[in-house]
């Protein structure tokens, strides 16, 4: 993991397994969790006090489940995961239907622990496994001519009653521009805490952009779109307003509805400290990828 980006987390900073999951035991100690030694010192270490099993019952956005925060422990059991299958296409020059098992089987699958700041100004740090995007790019080869790189969410109204609901236009779709995704802390994530990933959380493969709010971070992906155009994204089709195509994480630069200058940190209770955010949430290597841009314009 060392040779290829930089990891300033460690063990304990991640979150509570039964405060992410809220299914499980609490895991704790690098064997648990399956960590290679000579990891830095974190930038903020502060001691987690997860919550009971009671207190949070799952904590995550999956709207296609419903738009409670325990509605896709309750509902996303439905979704059939098994088996899976990839569409890639546009600019690529080997385009086709992969299945997910043969995709994995060819890649290198890593532990990253990351910080995920939700816009919503809540954050969590998560054990993530998974491949980084820029190996499967590499392996079905990007047209000179591509640019961006779409994602779409399966779309499946009989396992996901969410989608009953206009609240977004579905499928949900998310993008980044091609060196967004060809960089390396970019990941295609198949798991969390040394468990294949569970159905509430993204199964059986998402994407995850740990300087971009959670929301960028797609969930159950079907389909990988190499094009020279930006694609739309669900939220910014939404609300463009509140929610442009970049969505970087940025204390400066506020919700129109909050500020995003600090976020409550999962795992201290009802009460927990609010902490400040870090610009790019902690990964200021991305910067270089946004020179010269207005990042408050360009939000």
């Amino acid at each position: 993991m060392s040779r290829r980006w930089n990891n300033d987390l460690t063990p304990g900073d991640v979150t509570a397994e039964t405060l992410f999951l809220n299914r499980r035991q609490l895991m704790t100690g690098a064997g648990a969790l399956g960590i290679a030694g000579g990891l830095a010192a974190p930038a903020r270490a502060e001691e987690l006090e997860p919550n009971s099993f009671e207190d949070i019952t799952n904590y995550c956005n999956y709207y296609e489940f419903g738009t409670g925060k325990d509605d896709p422990a309750k509902y996303a059991d439905a979704l059939t995961t098994e088996p899976w299958t990839v569409q890639i296409d546009g600019l690529v020059e080997k385009p086709g239907d992969y299945a997910l098992t043969d995709l994995v089987g060819q890649m290198d699958l890593e532990e990253r622990i990351y910080r995920f700041r939700c816009v919503e100004a809540w954050s969590m740090v998560v054990p993530w496994q998974g491949f980084e995007l820029a190996d499967l790019l590499d392996m079905v080869g990007v047209e000179p001519e591509a640019r961006y790189v779409a994602f779409e969410t399966a779309l499946r109204p009989e396992e996901m009653p969410g989608v009953r609901y206009p609240v977004l236009e579905w499928p949900y779709v998310e993008g980044l521009r091609l060196d967004e995704a060809r960089h390396p802390l970019t990941i295609l994530a198949t798991g969390l805490y040394g468990k294949p990933l569970p159905n509430q959380n993204g199964a059986p493969i998402r994407l995850v952009v740990p300087w971009k709010y959670g929301f960028k971070s797609i969930k159950s992906v079907v389909r990988i779109t190499l094009t020279d155009t930006q694609p739309p994204t669900a939220w910014n089709k939404a609300n463009p307003r509140e929610y442009g195509f970049f969505s970087n994480v940025n204390p400066t630069v506020d919700h129109p509805r909050w500020s995003q200058a600090t976020e409550r940190r999962l795992g201290g209770g009802l009460f927990s400290r609010r902490q400040d955010t870090l610009m790019f949430n902690g990964y200021e290597e991305v910067a270089a990828l946004y020179d010269g841009m207005d990042l408050a314009k360009d939000f």
